[in-house]
């Protein structure tokens, strides 16, 4: 019962934004080149389903290889800058000037760099996810009280198993909290990284189908990416379930 009435209320809320897009659809007779309805969409997903799915996979790939690599690098930062002050006063100013440069802005010159290779969508996917993750990181590294630290020390417990006993396990809840956002900005980071130059990809596409005015092709590009990041954000809240089982979903 709880697994249907868990389930039922996202169903219904999805369901009532495709009947309120149909309404509105109908109501104010919207164009289609303007904005197709729903069915629409869905058989425009059916006709052109390989060639979305040859789009796909290459951002699916960006995606996840950006999002592994920039939380692999965040992780590794916060534990860095957890166990020396002087490395976090030095260098933690620098990635919050480093992140407030527009992706959009800094695209062109990752690109310059590496060139028109995945190499530069993978980079950018996973510098667009990397502060969330780093910040979430060292506060829940940080969030074991003065007490729990005074125990283990009392308990012969030297730094590193201080970390691997208390700051790690107290940090998951944080770390989940964070990949479920970079889940869904990696996309993003994957997507703004093929508009500024790629062969293919969901970015190509949704890029190719506003210029050729296929508005129904466009909302089907947009619906795929929105489903990887939605595949992305269930694998997470699944690991989150395997590795934080005293912490509900």
């Amino acid at each position: 019962m709880r697994v249907v009435q868990k389930w039922l209320w996202p169903v219904l809320g999805v369901a009532s934004l495709f009947l309120l897009w149909a309404g509105l659809i109908a109501a104010f007779d919207v164009k289609p080149f303007v904005a197709p309805g729903p069915m629409a969409v869905v058989n425009a997903i059916w006709v052109n389903r390989w060639l979305l799915l040859a789009n796909f996979v290459p951002t699916a790939i960006e995606a996840g290889s950006g999002f592994v690599l920039g939380n692999a690098v965040a992780i590794i930062l916060a534990i860095v800058f957890v166990h020396s002050p002087l490395m976090r006063r030095a260098y933690f100013p620098v990635v919050v000037i480093f992140n407030t440069i527009p992706i959009i802005a800094l695209s062109p010159v990752l690109i310059l760099i590496f060139g028109l290779t995945v190499a530069s969508k993978i980079v950018i996917a996973a510098i667009i996810c990397l502060f969330p993750t780093l910040v979430n990181m060292i506060r829940g590294f940080e969030s074991i009280s003065k007490s729990e630290r005074e125990l283990m020390h009392m308990l012969s417990a030297n730094e590193w198993e201080v970390f691997f006993r208390l700051r790690l396990p107290r940090s998951m809840p944080f770390l989940f909290s964070a990949l479920r956002i970079a889940c869904t900005t990696s996309v993003i980071g994957a997507i703004v990284s093929e508009w500024i130059g790629a062969e293919n990809g969901i970015g190509v596409l949704i890029i190719q189908s506003t210029f050729n005015y296929r508005t129904e092709l466009l909302y089907a590009a947009i619906t795929t990416s929105s489903a990887l990041a939605l595949t992305m954000f269930g694998t997470v809240a699944l690991l989150e379930h395997c590795f934080v089982r005293w912490r509900s979903i």
